[in-house]
This record gives structure tokens, sequence and C-alpha cells, in this order.
């Protein structure tokens, strides 16, 4: 059983917790699915709602609403991409540093849900959806290791700016550098360079559903 999600911060309107790995954020299908962050939530918050969901195998931050009304400010706040979120991950091989805006490079890939072989998505020009993640790399390359050596990781930082199932794990792949563990999009050794998928929510900043003032929430990378 995965272990507990952490409370961050509770009031009236909301609660913002730290998911662990492993754990859903909504039931799936069948009995055995049906442990989850927002069951554990609801048990102890009976008007606990979901808001937004991260993938079984990322851990991070998440905010729950108390209530109908908070719900609906919530969801709002992220239909007009007021929500500001930023991910660390740890990927395959030596990506390049941006050379401009402070290091940040842009990914700008269409994305679609690969059909036949769900839950994958995929990059499809003729029926995938507009999809924006920015990015940049936090460590410096080791100069003595070449980049193409199968075990050579680097830690990076994500914003994803649209929010496409699987988003930042699909644009990270395509530009051929895969989070690490990753068992949808790495390679069998990428997979087994790590226990678990190296992504991790970091930071969450949002409208207050109460009354629309910013509120920035952080949880360290815990890999």
């Amino acid at each position: 059983m995965a272990p507990e999600p952490t409370l961050l911060h509770a009031d009236q309107q909301m609660l913002v917790l730290d998911k662990p790995t492993g754990l859903l954020a909504v039931p799936g299908r069948g009995e055995d699915k049906q442990d989850c962050l927002s069951a554990r939530v609801q048990a102890r918050w009976p008007d606990a709602l979901v808001v937004h969901r991260l993938d079984m195998a990322t851990s991070g931050l998440m905010v729950m609403a108390r209530g109908i009304e908070a719900q609906r400010a919530l969801s709002r706040a992220f239909e007009k991409r007021q929500v500001h979120k930023r991910y660390q991950a740890l990927v395959c091989g030596s990506p390049p540093f941006a050379p401009h805006d402070d290091g940040w490079a842009t990914i700008e890939l269409p994305l679609a849900v690969d059909w036949l072989n769900r839950p994958r998505s995929v990059v499809c020009w003729q029926t995938g959806k507009p999809s924006l993640t920015r990015w940049r790399r936090l460590d410096t390359p080791a100069a003595e290791n070449p980049s193409d050596a199968p075990d050579i990781t680097s830690r990076v930082e994500m914003e994803p700016m649209t929010g496409r199932t699987h988003q930042l794990r699909v644009h990270m792949h395509a530009i051929g550098h895969p989070i690490v563990g990753d068992a949808l999009y790495a390679t069998p050794h990428q997979q087994g360079l790590s226990h678990r998928l190296c992504l991790h929510a970091t930071e969450l900043s949002l409208p207050h559903p109460a009354d629309g003032r910013l509120v920035s929430f952080s949880s360290p990378c815990p890999f």
C-alpha cells in the first residue's frame, strides 16, 4: 500500500496535499483500484472534491476543493491558466542548455491518446491537441562523461503550459530524453535506473477560491 499523502495546507475552501508515488489520484476501474488520494482525503474531509490529477507514478503537489463553489472557482482558475505548476524530473541523457531566457526552452508538439496502446499518448500532427512545455536543465553536465553514456541522467525543471495526458513524459521522450523510471515511455534499461518514475510536482501557485489572492506552495524533490 502506498504511503499516506502529506497535508500541507487546510482551510474552509481548499486542501493542498503532497501525493506519494504509487497512489492513484482518483479511483480507477475495479475493486483493487479504489484506494486513492481522493478517497483517503474524503474519509477525513467529506466535502473535499477533485480539481485536477497527477499520474499514479508521479508524486507531488495536488489541490482539492472543499465544496462545490470552491471547486468551481478552482476549476475556472485551471481553465483560464491562472494556476502555475512546476515539476522536477531526472531524464536520461544530457539535454543541452538553452542559451537564452535564463536557460528555458520550449517543446511544442501536438499530443493525442494512442488508442491502440492505451494509456499511452503520442505526438500526432493530424489529430493531436496543441501542447506546450517549458523546460530547463538544472544541473551541470559532467565533462568527463560522454552525453550518450547509457547511465547518464540529468535534472530538469518543467512547466506544463497546457494540460494534456502524460504531457511532460511524452514531450521529454519526444526530444530524446525520457524520464528515468518511466514504465510507458522509457526503454527497459532506462526504467531500471530507478525504482520509481522520477517526476515530482514541486511548486503550485493559484488564486485562492475565497478571495482570489495568490497563494503558493512547494514540495522538495524526493530524488
